[in-house]
């Protein structure tokens, strides 16, 4: 069996919002990033690179995940879904997204694409997701500038419309 060292590497295929993507990473080399350096999709921000503040959380295989806390070539022939992946290719605001602005869900930002990451997969998996249930998801999720109240609100704001079958 041969001996890799920290610096070699190889291809790792994977999905990334619907588009299967090769790259060519060091085995070292975190998910985060090769999605804003090798990619070019900057909406994952990395804040404490130890897995603690939730900014660079992304969906692999419909679950939230940590990019900083997962090797690239871990994600070989995953589903990866980032931040850019929630707004209609007509370029309209979801409704989660729509439901932030609406409901001032976010200040300076920073941590907003990793709870719309989070977020957006608690909706998907529990529609009737209580207000308990969503403090609960977002306790992985830093953020110092709201309070989490309007990031609440906004979060049972969108369950409410996409219930009653917004898009």
């Amino acid at each position: 069996m041969p001996v890799l060292n920290a610096t070699s590497r190889h291809e790792v295929t994977f999905r990334v919002n619907g588009t299967e993507r090769t790259v060519r990473v060091e085995n070292r080399m975190l998910l985060s990033d090769v999605l804003r350096h090798e990619i070019g999709l900057t909406g994952t921000h990395v804040g404490c690179e130890h897995g603690v503040c939730g900014a660079c959380t992304v969906q692999i295989d419909g679950a939230p995940a940590r990019a900083c806390l997962v090797l690239a070539a871990q994600a070989e022939g995953m589903n990866i879904r980032t931040v850019e992946a929630l707004a209609a290719e007509t370029g309209r605001l979801s409704v989660l997204q729509q439901a932030f602005r609406d409901h001032h869900g976010l200040q300076c930002g920073f941590c907003t694409s990793g709870i719309l990451m989070t977020l957006d997969a608690l909706l998907a998996a529990e529609p009737d997701a209580s207000e308990g249930v969503i403090r609960d998801a977002l306790s992985g999720n830093l953020c110092r500038c709201t309070g989490y109240e309007p990031i609440v609100r906004a979060a049972l704001a969108a369950r409410d419309t996409l219930r009653k079958g917004g898009n």
